[in-house]
């Protein structure tokens, strides 16, 4: 079972390392990081990168994608490179996923039109743009789609595919390998819980995931 995740400039690294750190452990699992080409692609924060083995021309019929989402998304929303591949092998793919703003690049490839999906909450309206149905829930799941909010919500959506995929007495094991218990010391883990005025406030702020139409 090969689990293809996409990386691309100034992605958000816990949308790609967080699934890739549930998925991989799937036993007969093999995951590779495909780019447009081979190589370290930067995150949005810049001083990290993770390496690209497989430019994007290698990875041809993987059974699960994952698109990770970050400020980059506005970059390539209409790269045609980057949507002709995910169109391509999701003709194929078991499962065709998402994490944040990436559920962008499948809704501007065409494979959510008229489906329900999920992001981070500050990219949810432009979901409609590009034909697909906001939801404003952590992990959303229609046919072969599967999309999560933002950021940590992808270890969540891993979790689920695991459960689904391998049984959920493996997605159990997995969850305690890991040790996924979070108790954060905080309540401000979603703008149902957060104060409106601090939503507002980081609307613009270089702390939130922008769209590429939020600019």
């Amino acid at each position: 079972m090969q689990i293809a995740i996409l990386l691309y400039e100034r992605f958000t690294a816990l949308d790609a390392v967080g699934p890739y750190e549930i998925l991989s452990r799937i036993p007969g699992a093999e995951v590779v990081f495909t780019a447009v080409r081979p190589g370290p692609v930067r995150t949005e924060m810049g001083s990290l990168a993770l390496t690209a083995d497989a430019a994007l021309g290698e990875v041809t019929d993987p059974d699960i994608v994952l698109v990770p989402g970050g400020p980059g998304t506005r970059d390539f929303i209409a790269d045609e490179p980057i949507l002709d591949w995910i169109r391509t092998v999701d003709a194929a793919t078991t499962w065709t996923t998402s994490v944040c703003s990436g559920s962008l690049l499948l809704a501007a490839a065409g494979l959510i039109t008229g489906r329900p999906a999920t992001s981070h909450w500050n990219c949810l309206e432009y979901l409609p743009v590009f034909g697909a149905v906001p939801v404003t829930e952590r992990v959303v799941v229609d046919g072969k789609y599967a999309t999560a909010a933002g950021v940590s919500a992808g270890i969540d959506l891993a979790l689920d595919l695991t459960g689904r995929i391998a049984g959920d007495r493996i997605a159990e094991a997995i969850q305690l390998v890991v040790e996924y218990d979070p108790k954060p010391p905080y309540t401000m883990g979603s703008t149902g819980t957060a104060p409106a005025a601090l939503v507002e406030a980081l609307r613009t702020s270089d702390l939130v995931v922008q769209s590429s139409l939020s600019e």
